[in-house]
């Protein structure tokens, strides 16, 4: 009798669920429409990271933070797969890292589409063919994506957003582990694999692919051959999982970066990326870094890349909390406009953390 008791409480509050879901996505979908009708972006990354903070400080149940947080954007995710699915660059095929990430970050809201390289996601963003673009800047444990990094020279897109993706590779293939002569996938994931490859596989052929999906898909056709991918490249390519969390460190992270014609507005808790190139004298860098000391601007992440124009002539690429329309971040970057040759900021988005 208990049990019937509280099923009935259950059914109840599933009534009442329905109802409340369906309500919000019809205000959801009138918002969308207003929108569209001033030519205002249809997604909007502060509101989003809004809406989920809030959401987690008003939790007082059981529900973990996390699995809270996938619920709502999956729900807000609604509006625009009823509306108009935003359309999003990926570094294909299917089922790559980038991929996956994409789909963590706009879930059934969006349409995906897959591009051959990082260039190809900035052309495709560049020319409206797609609204937004996901592209790979930096992993815990193999650092900045440098290919990336090195698009914002001559892009005029900014970073809206960013998205955090766990890295866990697998072994796949449609044999046995002694039948393997040949391993494909992207060198940064060999890299990634290095201790396990060498205990268990140490004299095989190592082959690079621009992705893990890439990979999958040659070693689809391949009986003495096998790649590391995610388990999602299992799924869609038919391969067998022969090994499972094979990389070195489980604390295995890539960060991705969403790339769109649209600013940003400010949240309260948000990160800036700028990119800057500086006069090659001692003590250049030094001087850069001091307005940010100056206006109490905490540094998140500094990086240093080669321009390819001149010798000897770099660029450094840094994140540091808080949003360009901050008083102390307009001040710290008028002061650090006056010292460097070249200035250009990024983007400003919503913190993760």
């Amino acid at each position: 009798m208990e049990l019937k008791k509280l099923r009935k409480k259950i059914d109840l509050l599933d009534k009442k669920l329905l109802e409340v879901i369906n309500q919000r996505v019809e205000i959801a979908l009138k918002i969308a429409e207003l929108k569209k009708k001033k030519g205002a972006p249809p997604y909007s990354p502060e509101r989003e990271a809004s809406i989920l903070r809030k959401v987690k400080r008003l939790n007082k149940g059981i529900i973990p933070e996390e699995i809270l947080e996938n619920l709502f954007a999956q729900i807000m995710s609604i509006t625009f797969s009823l509306s108009s699915p935003l359309k999003i660059a990926y570094l294909g095929p299917e089922a790559t890292f980038t991929h996956l990430a994409a789909i963590k970050k706009f879930k059934e809201g969006a349409k995906f589409f897959p591009y051959p390289d990082t260039p190809s996601i900035f052309w495709a963003v560049e020319n409206e063919e797609v609204d937004f673009g996901v592209v790979p800047v930096e992993n815990s444990n193999e650092g900045i994506v440098t290919h990336t990094l090195d698009m914002f020279i001559d892009s005029n897109l900014n970073i809206c957003s960013e998205v955090i993706l766990k890295i866990i590779h697998s072994l796949l293939g449609n044999t046995s582990l002694k039948k393997i002569k040949k391993i494909y996938s992207h060198p940064q994931v060999f890299s990634q694999c290095k201790n396990w490859l060498q205990k268990n596989l140490p004299t095989r052929e190592l082959i690079p692919t621009p992705t893990t999906a890439k990979a999958a898909q040659i070693v689809q056709k391949r009986k003495d051959s096998a790649c590391i991918a995610s388990e999602a490249c299992a799924k869609l390519y038919n391969l067998k999982i022969l090994a499972k969390n094979i990389q070195d460190s489980f604390d295995n992270i890539t960060r991705f970066l969403i790339i769109g014609k649209y600013l940003t507005k400010p949240t309260g808790n948000d990160k800036t990326s700028i990119l800057f190139s500086v006069k090659d004298r001692v003590g250049a860098l030094h001087d850069m870094l001091v307005p940010f000391k100056k206006f109490k601007i905490n540094l998140t992440k500094i990086e240093s890349r080669p321009s390819k124009r001149k010798a000897w002539e770099y660029y450094f690429f840094v994140d540091f909390q808080g949003h360009r329309e901050d008083k102390k971040v307009k001040s710290a970057l008028k002061e650090l406009e006056k010292k460097c040759n070249f200035l250009k900021i990024l983007g400003s988005y919503p913190r993760l953390a």
